[in-house]
């Protein structure tokens, strides 16, 4: 699925991921009853399930807890998945989306550690680390221990965004981080025990089996797609930027062949590529739904970003012309996506992508300091 058009991904022979050194983990969970967080990318380098490796190596698997989009990864994003029995193993499936978040202490009940393996994309708004930060939660509540099995995160090695302010904390933004954070979700994991970030400063047993020859501004392979809109590198790649549309009347190509490659808006006609969202996998209602949208077709765009590309947004800002609706969203999903009113204010002004990055600058600066305290692999 994944066409690699990353330069850089001549990965050494002996990098590996946390899944890939079962001689660290399997030891440590031998006589143990466990649960597993995981979904569709929690595979080894010869395309093993992590569920189905550990089953056939005597592992005793109490539970599997599915995160947004479940467990297989087929779910909808935002859309409710369902309790369940995993058909291949008989293992009993429990949701941690929707109203059940956080694993409730009978959830937890007979089980000593919880294995955490999801490919992650290193975006706040992505809603993996607030699965693993609510998993955190409940094992330090009810003396279970956690164990992250690291993996890449695409984002890696650059930080950008404004930093979420405590006002606009929400399931797509727990922690006062920027957009772009430049930890591993194992490192990331790290950083909220350390700072005490979960709920009454609760602290969690927490184990981290990192990474082999892992760094931070190489890229590597991703063996599934982490969830159904985001199908290949290019649509990770773009995410962190063209997520900010998913707070405005801007479709970004759910519902399309491209998602994430492509945006446009019925109302900004100015724009040249066309593209009609209609009902499809990942996405059962597309936003926009059967409407001819104008805009653009970054699916080859040029660069591998390491930064926030703020154009696109405030183009299509500038050429939205519909006088019934404002383009950002009434229930300013915006801000929550941002963590702040700034920026949307700020695009509304008129101010420079240059002012907008400049007013970033000092957050960043003092969020760097309590990241580097959690960075265990090097540039």
């Amino acid at each position: 699925v994944f066409n690699q058009y990353y330069s850089q991904t001549q990965v050494q022979p002996d990098f590996k991921t946390g899944a890939d050194q079962p001689e660290i983990y399997l030891p440590l969970l031998k006589d143990k009853t466990i649960g597993v967080v995981t979904n569709q990318t929690g595979l080894m380098n010869d395309r093993t399930h992590l569920v189905d490796f550990l089953v056939k190596n005597g592992v005793k698997i109490k539970s599997i807890f599915a995160p947004e989009h479940g467990f297989r990864g087929d779910a909808d994003a935002g859309a409710k998945v369902k309790n369940g029995v995993d058909v291949k193993t008989g293992i009993p499936i429990v949701s941690l989306y929707g109203n059940n978040k956080k694993p409730k202490p009978e959830q937890l009940s007979g089980i000593d550690i919880v294995v955490f393996d999801i490919q992650d994309v290193g975006v706040r708004f992505y809603t993996y680390i607030s699965t693993l930060s609510y998993l955190m939660e409940a094992g330090a509540e009810n003396n279970v221990e956690i164990m992250v099995l690291d993996r890449p995160n695409p984002h890696d090695g650059y930080t950008d965004g404004p930093v979420l302010r405590k006002k606009w904390t929400s399931f797509v933004g727990m922690h006062e981080v920027p957009v772009v954070y430049g930890l591993t979700i194992g490192e990331y994991g790290k950083m909220v025990n350390g700072e005490k970030w979960l709920k009454n400063g609760v602290q969690a047993k927490y184990t981290l089996i990192p990474m082999k020859n892992y760094h931070k501004k190489q890229r590597y392979p991703i063996l599934d797609k982490p969830s159904p809109n985001l199908p290949n590198d290019k649509a990770i790649n773009l995410y962190p930027s063209l997520c900010f549309f998913e707070g405005t009347q801007v479709s970004v190509g759910r519902g399309t062949d491209l998602p994430f490659q492509i945006y446009g808006s019925p109302w900004t006609e100015s724009l040249p590529y066309q593209f009609t969202p209609k009902p499809s996998y990942g996405a059962k209602d597309p936003f926009l739904n059967g409407k001819l949208c104008y805009g653009e077709n970054l699916s080859n765009y040029p660069s591998d970003l390491r930064e926030l590309n703020l154009e696109w947004v405030i183009k299509a800002y500038h050429n939205y012309k519909n006088s019934q609706q404002d383009f950002f969203l009434k229930n300013l999903w915006f801000d929550t996506l941002s963590g702040t009113d700034e920026f949307r204010k700020q695009i509304i002004d008129g101010k420079s992508i240059p002012e907008i990055k400049a007013s970033w600058k000092k957050d960043l600066e003092s969020y760097e300091k309590i990241r580097t305290r959690y960075v265990v692999y090097e540039d």
